[in-house]
């Protein structure tokens, strides 16, 4: 099994910040339709696709937004304001290219006060979001033609791979919708009713598994998304969370969730029959569609999460290895045909 990587830099690449998921929801809809009985998108804007093989319902989710921005205003200048979408540390925004959607998009630059112009003081502190701006290179005439205070903005990054690593923007949580996708295609049967859905708004509040899970109301839910992999310099063994190239890993917890012993069990034993390399996650902070699918179905699903290790994250240079990414469809895989023997 090999990454594709022409697919993946698709589907990273495609924008979709919070609230405006509509391209990469299309783009999915076309790409995923011949493997499902069944596909609909549901008023919020969840893509929920459905194999159809027995009485037991299995949810999985990956969600397609991106951490984002959106438009407040623009000066006299020229120079947009704007607003985060999820969550940002202002120093990683500083500098980077940006797509301002208008009525064309058009590329921009996250400008700030230049350090030369820095007193002590501010050169001490972290930027704030207030202090960022972003330069089009237009008047504000031209840009006032082009872009309205609510207009979405993503960030700019190609795909990039170097050694055995995958890197670009939005791998949180692109790389966990292109496993799922992967997944969902190359499943040879199912005996569950298994749900595939591709949902909003993850970075703001969860919003669209939410939704989604209330819908569906599964017994089993899974979640896929990133996790940290903190195996880096300065950090001690028991600090790394997960690391690069260990394989896929299962939740176990995060800031938000305790997961099923039992399914941790076995998506381990299922991981180790299989021979796929994986690892435990234990997150102590952060949250993940994995909650919304525990505890607000209005039945109590039974819920993990297949995470991919990944450094960087929330930058434009998220970085996970491509072993794990392999592990991740194949476990993924493997789920989708033999969930209906868990007990």
């Amino acid at each position: 099994m090999s990454v594709d990587f022409d697919l993946l830099e698709k589907i990273c690449e495609i924008p979709g910040a919070p609230g405006f998921e509509d391209n990469i929801r299309s783009f999915l809809a076309e790409h995923l339709e011949p493997y499902a009985d069944e596909m609909k998108t549901d008023g919020i804007g969840n893509l929920i696709l459905r194999k159809k093989g027995g009485k037991r319902r299995v949810m999985a989710a990956a969600h397609m937004d991106e951490i984002g921005l959106i438009v407040t205003g623009i000066d006299k200048n020229g120079f947009i304001r704007f607003h985060t979408l999820g969550g940002f540390d202002a120093k990683s925004l500083l500098n980077q290219r940006v797509l301002v959607h208008g009525s064309e998009t058009i590329e921009g630059i996250i400008g700030g006060k230049a350090p030369h112009l820095q007193t002590d003081e501010e050169k001490k502190r972290t930027p704030k979001t207030t202090d960022l701006f972003i330069d089009c290179g237009l008047s504000e005439e031209q840009i006032t033609q082009l872009v309205k205070p609510g207009c979405a903005v993503t960030r700019y990054q190609k795909l990039h791979q170097f050694g055995d690593m995958i890197s670009t923007k939005s791998l949180d949580n692109r790389i966990s919708v292109y496993i799922l996708a992967e997944a969902f295609k190359r499943a040879s049967y199912t005996k569950s009713d298994f749900y595939a859905v591709f949902t909003v708004q993850e970075e703001v509040g969860l919003r669209g598994a939410r939704v989604a899970a209330q819908s569906v109301q599964p017994e089993i839910g899974i979640a896929l998304d990133v996790t940290l992999a903190n195996d880096l310099p300065g950090a001690d063994t028991h600090q790394r969370i997960t690391e690069l190239g260990a394989g896929t890993a299962i939740k176990v917890m995060d800031g938000s969730v305790i997961c099923t012993p039992a399914l941790v069990h076995f998506l381990e034993n299922l991981a180790k029959s299989n021979d796929i390399s994986n690892q435990r996650e234990i997150l102590t902070a952060g949250g993940t569609d994995t909650a919304a699918l525990q505890y607000l179905t209005g039945v109590g699903a039974q819920v993990s999460c297949i995470s991919t290790p990944t450094r960087y994250l929330h930058t434009t240079v998220e970085t996970c290895h491509r072993a794990d990414v392999e592990a991740g469809i194949e476990l993924m895989t493997r789920i989708i045909e033999e969930i209906h023997t868990y007990s």
